[in-house]
């Protein structure tokens, strides 16, 4: 069965569209952790006045960054990378270890987090699981649904590297060069 690069490159498309939609929307979130850990401080020191949930919000605002913008800086090439004999390949050579990366290091990895995790959140949603703080935010089973969230995007955006570099293997594409930039 011959695979159709027209339909690959249109699949790897429509992740990367999703990554890259969702990278900008969470982009926007470390602004309001700004503000709220800014309004937190002058709310304490200025006006001797502490809230718990406003605090927590902080917390929950760092975790959507983290764990949802996770796709995102892949996509960018924006995690950490050992390149010193990659940078030097050419795109046939650049696909073959970035395929290999994919399917047998970051894949597994992200359906094993799906797999253990799923009971975890399971669990939160049947307590409705909110904060163990007097005045905190009733969401804790919200925040943990990210667990299983984050995995699912990395699969996502995995799936359409692997298909981005088939087309480089098949002779349809090449590899991405140059790292990180993110732009907003």
């Amino acid at each position: 069965m011959a695979v159709d690069p027209r339909h690959l490159q249109r699949a790897a498309d429509l992740t990367d569209g999703l990554s890259e939609w969702t990278g900008r929307g969470i982009a926007w979130l470390t602004l309001a952790m700004v503000l709220v850990q800014f309004a937190v401080v002058v709310l304490r020191y200025g006006f001797s006045f502490g809230s718990i949930a406003l605090q927590e919000s902080v917390t929950y605002l760092h975790a959507l960054v983290f764990m949802l913008g996770v796709a995102y800086t892949l996509k960018r090439e924006g995690h950490v990378r050992v390149d010193v004999f990659y940078r030097r390949m050419g795109d046939r050579g650049r696909a073959w270890v970035d395929l290999f990366g994919t399917l047998v290091l970051l894949l597994p990895t992200f359906v094993f987090i799906l797999v253990i995790s799923w009971t975890f959140v399971a669990n939160s949603w049947l307590r409705m699981e909110g904060s163990p703080e007097t005045g905190g935010l009733p969401l804790v089973f919200l925040l943990k649904s990210v667990i299983v969230v984050m995995p699912v995007l990395m699969l996502v955006q995995g799936l359409s590297m692997a298909a981005r570099n088939l087309l480089v293997l098949m002779g349809h594409g090449t590899t991405p060069r140059g790292g990180g930039e993110v732009e907003v």
